[in-house]
């Protein structure tokens, strides 16, 4: 939907973020956009979760976050073929929230290499499942190089934007923005999306400092020669440009690739809430409104206010931290290219946990990242209450879950992705 002026004149979504974009301020030189610079917007998945546990200490700036939300509901394109959402049983219905991540230049914080890029384009998604009786929750990261068949999109204006065979995944973003994301997204996985939320990357030190960093373990010495920061070996909290570093850079760490860095990302998320738990974050105004500040100061998503967001952190609340799980789509080397990424068929089995709201399977708990586990890679919880079904496959460098029903990733899976073992 869009607003309208007081001239009556109708208002894009373009012109409103670049009119927040103008009043955050601009800066740097425009250079052409370059693939490998990405940053790990995923990471806000977690605290978007995060945001959402904090629902009782909303109402101390409600309405300076809700002026910050840039509110755009994209209902209207995407379509009359979505996919229904199956009733199960529980106090609550499930949510299912994708969260897309803008690579914009525009505003304040976001030029972070010294560029000024025009457009956007979405490096990372991730589906958070939020279950019906709030006892489980789990997220899905798309790898942005994923080899998919996109569908018929919708612009604002309604016109078709023609889909396309073999297109990589995170085109739909570039073309049709949020909408066809979603669209791309349901159409493909049978999921039906309850909200979305748009991130940048402008506040994400912002965010990493209102918790006084993330504790990290760095098993052999990091260095960003682009930004240049060296990140040495050892456990300990980053934040900051150190901490930004850390999750977007793709040399010198693993193999380069995006799979092996969400891994590394979905670990930061983990510590993250962790710590954000340990810290009582709840009982400290002080963090809770420099947290809220940053996050919802980057935000785009059709949460109407933050009090939407608040209702479902007043339920969010009972999910614990061994039940809150990071996994990626089953994948492997696309032929045509071995520098993309196609789905295996296992991914159709992760998309019936999503649908029927059931628990993350063994299959797919041993491939996983749980927000208890210790940075340097103990599982602080070591249960597998919850979980069943068959062993995960361990090809190297894809999935390379534990044998023997233990969750969480293998010491090899852990080294090779750059994490400690």
């Amino acid at each position: 939907m869009t607003e309208r002026q007081d001239s009556g004149e109708p208002v894009t979504r373009r012109a409103r973020r670049v009119a927040r974009s103008q009043r955050r301020g601009v800066a740097g030189k425009r250079r052409a956009y370059t693939p490998h610079h990405t940053v790990a917007k995923v990471i806000t998945a977690t605290l978007l979760a995060l945001a959402m546990a904090t629902g009782v200490s909303v109402v101390l700036v409600y309405n300076h976050w809700n002026g910050n939300l840039l509110v755009d509901d994209v209902a209207d394109q995407l379509g009359n073929d979505r996919p229904k959402k199956k009733k199960v049983e529980g106090p609550q219905e499930p949510m299912n929230i994708l969260v897309m991540g803008s690579d914009t230049r525009e505003g304040e914080g976001n030029n972070i290499d010294g560029m000024n890029l025009s457009g956007e384009r979405s490096d990372t998604t991730i589906l958070i499942h939020l279950s019906a009786s709030r006892e489980f929750a789990y997220g899905i990261s798309i790898p942005r190089d994923t080899m998919v068949d996109r569908p018929t999109c919708f612009a604002e204006d309604g016109s078709e934007i023609p889909g396309e065979q073999d297109a990589i995944w995170n085109d739909a973003f570039s073309i049709g923005g949020p909408a066809c994301t979603i669209r791309q997204f349901e159409q493909l996985s049978g999921v039906r999306i309850d909200n979305y939320v748009v991130v940048d990357f402008g506040g994400f030190k912002d965010m990493v400092d209102a918790l006084d960093g993330v504790e990290v373990c760095i098993p052999e010495e990091i260095v960003d020669t682009e930004h240049n920061i060296t990140l040495e070996p050892g456990t300990r909290e980053i934040r900051g440009d150190e901490a930004l570093s850390y999750v977007r850079v793709r040399s010198n760490i693993s193999d380069g690739s995006d799979p092996q860095r969400i891994r590394r990302q979905q670990a930061f998320m983990a510590s993250m809430l962790n710590k954000a738990v340990d810290l009582g974050m709840l009982a400290r105004p002080d963090r809770i409104v420099g947290f809220m500040n940053a996050l919802t100061g980057s935000l785009q998503t059709d949460f109407e206010n933050v009090s939407q967001i608040a209702d479902i952190g007043s339920t969010f609340r009972g999910v614990g931290l061994g039940e809150v799980k990071f996994v990626t789509t089953p994948w492997q080397a696309w032929p045509p290219d071995p520098n993309r990424i196609e789905w295996t068929p296992e991914v159709d089995r992760l998309w019936e946990l999503v649908v029927n709201d059931e628990p993350l399977t063994a299959e797919f708990a041993e491939e996983s990242i749980s927000a208890a586990d210790d940075p340097e890679g103990t599982d602080a919880t070591d249960s597998t209450e919850g979980t069943e079904g068959t062993d995960a496959p361990t090809d190297e460098g894809a999935q390379g879950g534990k044998k023997g029903g233990d969750e969480g990733l293998s010491d090899d899976a852990r080294e090779y992705a750059g994490l400690c073992t």
